[in-house]
């Protein structure tokens, strides 16, 4: 695999094609989960998905470096989710069928694990938006606070009080 500096290496010398084909197995995951964070159904975060890759891959000869490359995919991740969450106007519940059954999913591999995974993400999406975010992103996607900060284009500072208040907001639901 590639480093950050390999994969601007290949955009110099016009390889692009070998750019995003070592782009992909570093940031697929976590460009789903940001849209996924965002947009709360499946489908639409793998479509998002496919349409950053479509736009990092057009834009990377115009990449300046001016922020790292994560920075950038995830900038552009961001901003393709809100545009896929103002188009779809709808926002999945976890009371919809298909949230369900993905929770239900998901739960299945983790049947060992000692916590009512369904409850908590009911009460993870019952979060305000922003914590919500921010608690998907540090704890189930694993993300520093500051990848998360660069994911969602906040201070460091924000997300952690931001994690703060979700915390106590989710002890005292418990």
């Amino acid at each position: 695999m590639l480093t950050e500096s390999g994969i601007l290496e290949l955009v110099r010398d016009d390889r692009r094609d070998e750019a995003i084909a070592a782009l992909l197995p570093l940031y697929r995951r976590k460009v789903f989960g940001l849209a996924y964070s965002y947009l709360h159904h499946r489908d639409s975060a793998e479509d998002v998905t496919q349409e950053v890759f479509i736009k990092v891959w057009r834009a990377l000869p115009s990449f300046d470096g001016r922020a790292s490359l994560s920075t950038w995919i995830y900038t552009i991740t961001r901003n393709a989710s809100l545009s896929a969450l103002r188009a779809q106007r709808r926002h999945a519940s976890m009371s919809d069928p298909e949230v369900m059954a993905e929770v239900d999913q998901s739960t299945d591999a983790a049947s060992d694990a000692e916590v009512d995974a369904p409850a908590l993400l009911r009460m993870v999406n019952a979060l305000p938006s922003k914590q919500r975010q921010v608690v998907m992103l540090f704890y189930m996607q694993e993300q520093s606070h500051e990848e998360v900060a660069a994911m969602l284009a906040m201070p460091v500072g924000t997300v952690k009080t931001l994690l703060h208040r979700a915390r106590a907001r989710l002890g005292a639901s418990a």
